[in-house]
């Protein structure tokens, strides 16, 4: 492996190549491109958001129309994911997403039935958020962020993991949710995003990011 240093726009180039290799590469998707469900992946500071939406207008440019969907918008019902506690880091890592909706309701419908639901729960109040499914056109490519998310068993064809050392990790956390470290700390050891990602970017100093690249 080697790390080459690279700007932002650069990490936001890579991915969108990546996309379009993966997708299929043409100006008209309906002339075959196939779609692509991305993840983006990372600790909460590393704002895995602000990456995902930087996303979206070039792939627009390149002829991709986006479907963008966030994680937290499809957390398990507040009754299910808090059942341990509101602090149980095992929880956080094991109980929160709700893969099986994420699944159904965005990341194999955009294959099988040709449509998507934007969100599904209130991150906060648990509560459906009532959403309309959209049309997914063709060659559509789902761009979705959070945290913790790899090794979940979501249906993704190529995820990005945007990487930190556990001491940038410790000390960009705040202490109000310094309960959330043990389960990052389980995140890196068990799941192994570094290696299980296809895209790895190192952002200890976001201004500065550097691709991990293969030999």
């Amino acid at each position: 492996m080697r790390v080459e240093p690279v700007s932002v726009e650069g990490v936001v180039t890579h991915v969108v190549e990546r996309v379009l290799a993966r997708g299929g590469r043409t100006d008209r998707p309906a002339d075959g491109a196939r779609p692509v469900r991305l993840l983006v992946d990372g600790h909460p500071s590393t704002r895995p958001e602000a990456l995902a939406d930087a996303l979206v207008e070039p792939l627009r440019a390149a002829g991709r129309p986006v479907a963008r969907v966030r994680v937290r918008d499809f957390l398990r019902a507040r009754s299910l994911r808090l059942e341990r506690g509101r602090r149980d880091p095992d929880a956080l890592l094991e109980e929160w997403i709700d893969v099986d909706g994420l699944d159904r309701e965005v990341l194999r419908s955009v294959v099988t039935r040709g449509r998507w639901l934007p969100s599904l729960r209130d991150p906060d109040t648990g509560r459906s958020t009532r959403a309309a499914y959209e049309d997914a056109a063709p060659g559509t490519v789902v761009v979705l962020d959070g945290s913790l998310a790899l090794g979940r068993g979501l249906d993704v064809d190529l995820a990005v993991h945007l990487a930190l050392r556990a001491a940038t990790e410790t000390r960009n956390t705040p202490l109000d949710d310094a309960w959330t470290l043990a389960a990052y700390g389980r995140y890196r050891r068990e799941v192994q995003p570094e290696r299980r990602a296809d895209v790895v970017v190192r952002v200890d100093h976001p201004e500065r990011p550097a691709l991990v690249l293969p030999d």
